[in-house]
């Protein structure tokens, strides 16, 4: 089997990106190349993981007339739809203030147990017990608008359960936004 498919891609014009690559991997952080993590997303406009977040989400439990259930389907269901479509028509202020505390606080969702309705909150995140999360990370991530008018391609992603945490760009230590050297003695 050929794991070459499974490392970052070091090559000469990416080399700016070693250093967060390797202390990622050093932090154990999962690398998924950019053509998997295209497949796992489904599509350029897809930002999550929602297999990964699913299988997070399939091991989570809740407590219920004093004993332990996992989630349904349509619950794990509606988690992802609520984290991968964010309501954009309230506004994006209203809009992050609902992933924010979907992130911190849980998702509410709605089960039944023996004809009982029960209301547990899911944490997304496991706050208490970090190792129980899923961490990975990509390169050259291709995102497109809904629209499919614009599209931007991070140097790094960086996902936690599925979701995208962090984006770094990596610039090479001797350039700068207008293309020229940053350092001093260039501009004397």
């Amino acid at each position: 089997m050929n794991n070459s498919n499974n490392v970052p891609n070091f090559r000469e014009e990416q080399s700016a990106k070693i250093p967060a690559l390797t202390l990622l991997a050093n932090l154990g952080y999962t690398f998924i190349p950019p053509s998997e993590c295209l497949v796992k997303r489904g599509n350029r406009t897809v930002v999550i993981l929602p297999d990964v977040l699913r299988d997070v989400l399939k091991h989570k439990t809740y407590n219920f007339m004093g004993k332990q259930h996992k989630l349904s389907e349509a619950a794990i269901d509606k988690i992802i739809h609520e984290l991968a479509t964010p309501a954009m028509n309230e506004g994006l202020k209203a809009a992050n203030e609902k992933l924010y505390n979907a992130l911190t606080y849980g998702i509410s969702v709605t089960e039944f147990i023996d004809g009982k309705k029960a209301n547990p909150t899911i944490d997304i995140i496991d706050w208490e017990a970090p190792k129980n999360n899923k961490y990975h990370f990509t390169e050259e991530l291709e995102v497109e608008n809904a629209y499919g008018t614009g599209k931007r391609i991070p140097d790094v992603v960086c996902f936690v359960n599925g979701l995208p945490w962090v984006v770094i760009e990596a610039k090479r230590p001797d350039s700068s936004s207008e293309g020229k050297p940053t350092s001093l003695t260039n501009t004397l």
